[in-house]
């Protein structure tokens, strides 16, 4: 199995939106499409970063990394959210989507960008060294239940900024909505 990773394209769209429907059924995947086709015309989620996954030619997953912000007394931070992330579920537990993670990551850390938000599974994403971004200081954009507190979670790029800082996260404005902050 080649699976190829890189930059999406406009020309992938139809088959984002077939993955991330296949991932997510058909009552989730059409909110969560649009949603991506929103952040994308959202000037305030930008710089976007957008990853595909290909396996001969056909795209089987696909990442999304939109721009944050922390509000915070110390410095300027750049930061991003990770939402949504999809494989294709013939193609899931191959290590797709931790491929797409990893490289949206490594683009990240190379651009600049200090932190990466994510709210979902707790035993997924602390294998790319996310850990509970509550306990750390960092409020999510609307309130996490007590339950899901773990699934809150921020990444350092770069080195001495948890424990430095902390604050409020505010997202894009098409992510700016309590239903996309249920875990």
């Amino acid at each position: 199995m080649s699976v190829c990773v890189r930059k999406a394209e406009e020309s992938d769209r139809r088959a984002i939106a077939d993955v991330v429907t296949a991932t997510f059924g058909f009552t989730e995947g059409p909110e969560i499409v649009g949603l991506i086709a929103d952040l994308a015309a959202d000037s305030s989620a930008k710089p976007l970063l957008s990853l595909v996954a290909t396996l001969d030619d056909r795209v089987v997953g696909h990442v999304l990394f939109s721009r944050a912000r922390v509000e915070t007394e110390a410095r300027e931070l750049s930061a991003a959210i990770l939402a949504p992330l999809a494989v294709h579920p013939e193609f899931q537990s191959r290590g797709i989507g931790g491929r797409l993670v990893a490289e949206g990551l490594r683009l990240l850390a190379e651009a600049g960008v200090d932190l990466v938000f994510v709210l979902g599974h707790p035993a997924y994403y602390p294998r790319f060294g996310f850990a509970e971004a509550g306990v750390r200081g960092f409020e999510a954009p609307y309130p996490i239940a007590a339950k899901n507190a773990g699934a809150w979670m921020v990444l350092a790029l770069h080195p001495g900024i948890l424990g430095a800082v902390q604050g409020r996260v505010r997202c894009a404005n098409a992510m700016d909505e309590p239903r996309y902050w249920r875990e």
